[in-house]
């Protein structure tokens, strides 16, 4: 087993609000939490799957049902299958308010937020849960952590057959099911196509239209695939910084398939030496070391990435209050040399605090008087927690 952070958070939350929801991809782990939480808080409680139709049967009758368990700490899972749901729980709520009524678990759909945004606004507070992170994991783990993603059983297993048919399986499902379900009504093998191209962009700034070219459709149709892959928690759009910035800027996004055994998968590499070997192996370190930095994150830290149109750029900038914290970039070597563009990139954002995150560091070293170098889980341990 591999505890995860998030509980004690949830754990504090359920203190406070009567629901709580966590939300994030299938298979990360979102029902193990909770049975785990059932059994940590020690009360009366009810799990209902509500992809299960003998629990839905249940809930023919919500408020009835759920009126005679006032006083037992309820957990719905999958609730995007039952968005009508929602109106039902703000009238229990207000009914009887105390906090811990309500667990929600679901696989985030934009009718899920939307919904519950719109009928229990300050009665919950939002989680989401992320594959395994380094946060979760020993140092000994970053790179199986890194090659094989955090989804639990591609991590957890040991044969890499099962392995490559679970990541097979799960994109399968995800494009022939989850997506469907979500409201994404469009041909399997058009998604499949457009998903394969853009692990083929990674890392790389967004361009509409060269994909509306290649997948022959429209960019407002390009548009709307990114919106429900990224709610999806599929992808990730990492946003430009350009606030007061005189300089010629890129705008538009960088795209990210935010698991890395799932972007492996996609491309073909299956092992440590295909990924060692391969011409994405910088786009997949700076993915996996973006991704365990926004697992991590402090809710005051937002982030971006900074680029001009003369290649000035950092990977990933770490702002408070649109104030620039922290200019990081991602390196595989294991002397990473001080470059141009990121002693420009500093001096632009004038962050005091700037790294360059390499795979392996002994220990941490300044490799100037603004720079210091360390590996993912020394950045992660030793200073993110400044930002916090």
């Amino acid at each position: 087993m591999v505890t995860r952070k998030l509980s004690d958070r949830v754990l504090k939350l359920l203190s406070h609000f009567p629901a709580v929801a966590i939300l994030g991809p299938r298979q990360v782990g979102k029902t193990t939490l909770a049975k785990m939480l059932q059994e940590q808080l020690q009360k009366k409680s009810v799990y209902l799957d509500l992809e299960r139709f003998e629990d839905l049967s249940k809930l023919k009758e919500p408020s009835l049902y759920l009126e005679n368990k006032k006083d037992s700490f309820i957990i719905l899972d999958e609730i995007q299958k039952r968005p009508a749901l929602f109106p039902e729980l703000r009238s229990l709520i207000d009914r009887y308010r105390i906090p811990g009524r309500f667990l929600i678990l679901g696989s985030a759909s934009p009718d899920l937020i939307k919904q519950s945004s719109e009928t229990l606004a300050g009665r919950i507070s939002y989680l989401e849960l992320t594959p395994f992170h380094v946060g979760e994991t020993s140092c000994d783990n970053m790179q199986p952590l890194w090659t094989r993603g955090g989804f639990p059983s591609p991590f957890l297993g040991n044969n890499e057959e099962l392995r490559q048919e679970w990541y097979h399986s799960f994109i399968t499902t995800y494009i022939e099911r989850d997506l469907p379900a979500l409201g994404l009504n469009t041909s399997s093998i058009q998604l499949r196509t457009f998903i394969n191209m853009l692990s083929g962009i990674q890392g790389n700034i967004l361009n509409q239209q060269m994909l509306s070219r290649s997948l022959g459709v429209s960019s407002t149709t390009i548009v709307r695939y990114l919106d429900y892959l990224e709610n999806s928690f599929l992808l990730r759009r990492l946003l430009p910084y350009h606030i007061n910035i005189r300089k010629r800027l890129v705008k538009s996004p960088k795209i990210y398939i935010r698991d890395t055994g799932i972007l492996h998968y996609l491309l073909g590499l299956s092992d440590d030496n295909q990924l060692w070997n391969s011409a994405y192996l910088g786009a997949s370190w700076e993915t996996f070391v973006i991704e365990q930095i926004l697992a991590n994150r402090g809710n005051r830290v937002d982030t971006w990435f900074y680029r001009t149109q003369d290649g000035t750029e950092c990977d990933l900038l770490l702002t408070i209050g649109n104030k620039p914290v922290a200019c990081i970039e991602t390196k595989i070597t294991s002397a990473p040399k001080k470059t141009k563009s990121l002693t420009v990139a500093i001096k632009d954002l004038g962050a005091e605090q700037n790294f360059i995150i390499i795979p392996r560091c002994d220990e941490p070293y300044p490799l100037s008087d603004q720079i210091m170098v360390c590996d993912i889980y020394q950045f992660i341990n030793n200073y993110l927690p400044i930002f916090k």
